[in-house]
């Protein structure tokens, strides 16, 4: 570790001093991230290595090089996906959050990369893809959530219904956040009739007492906020339940019908 620590701080000295040699200290950087993501999992040095581009990012010019998005969108987004991620997910948090601070409409883009990714069977992989959206939802311009708010709370519902307890309550912590829940309340008509059916199922269903508490205050909430609009999807969910339950009904019934003559034919 104190030799990666020393080769860090040489590196990143002989960047700040050799401009010639930047760009090709980048493109050396890329190749190593682009063969741990396509080629093999050795992932020594990748988090000393995020570290000084981090440092790196925070010092590119504003408006941000084509050859950056590229980088952000074909590099920095597909290292999500690796096995290890937790080893430097920190440092990864960093450099994306460093991009939306230099160009607040790339929030999109990464938002979208991060759905892309999601974890599917690693819970542990989960809560930090959650923790690293929270903060990238306490920087993102309004306008840029009002985009990609559908798809992003079909997923963060997902998260909330999941059967490990650490997600769930982790998707349910984004609700202690005073600019999330802003942000929610002014996009509301578009999130509740998303979010609310599967809280209410979880509040009801789920095994976690805990999370069924936070459920119960989520819910409460909600209603504070808008009660007309929380009553309006709450009667459109109980019609549909019904209508499920009709069309269940017919389909037993079409059933019997159907094995009832053959078994008039048995008796014959």
């Amino acid at each position: 570790p104190r030799e990666r620590d020393f080769l860090k701080t040489i590196l990143h000295r002989i960047y700040g001093k050799f401009l010639g040699l930047r760009a090709f200290i980048r493109k050396q950087i890329n190749n190593i991230f682009l063969r741990y993501i396509y080629e093999h999992e050795r992932f020594n040095g990748i988090a000393e290595l995020l570290e000084i581009l981090g440092s790196i990012i925070n010092g590119f010019a504003v408006p941000l090089k084509e050859e950056h998005k590229v980088f952000l969108g074909r590099v920095l987004i597909p290292l999500h996906k690796a096995h290890s991620l937790n080893l430097f997910h920190p440092q990864l948090t960093y450099c994306v959050v460093q991009f939306i601070e230099k160009d607040p409409s790339l929030g999109e883009p990464i938002i979208k990369g991060l759905l892309k990714f999601w974890p599917k069977t690693c819970s542990t992989k989960e809560v930090l893809f959650l923790n690293e959206l929270e903060e990238i939802l306490d920087i993102i311009d309004g306008q840029i959530f009002k985009n990609v708010c559908t798809s992003l709370f079909k997923q963060i519902s997902r998260s909330a219904t999941s059967s490990h307890f650490q997600v769930a309550e982790r998707s349910l912590a984004l609700w202690s956040n005073e600019y999330v829940v802003q942000l929610i309340e002014e996009n509301l008509e578009q999130i509740l009739p998303i979010l609310l059916p599967p809280l209410c199922r979880i509040s009801k269903t789920h095994w976690n007492t805990n999370i069924i508490t936070l459920t119960y205050n989520l819910l409460k909430n909600l209603m504070d906020i808008n009660k007309k609009l929380c009553d309006d999807v709450l009667n459109t969910l109980r019609d549909d339940e019904q209508k499920s339950m009709i069309k269940e009904q017919d389909r037993i019934n079409f059933w019997k019908q159907l094995e009832q003559p053959s078994f008039d034919k048995q008796n014959e």
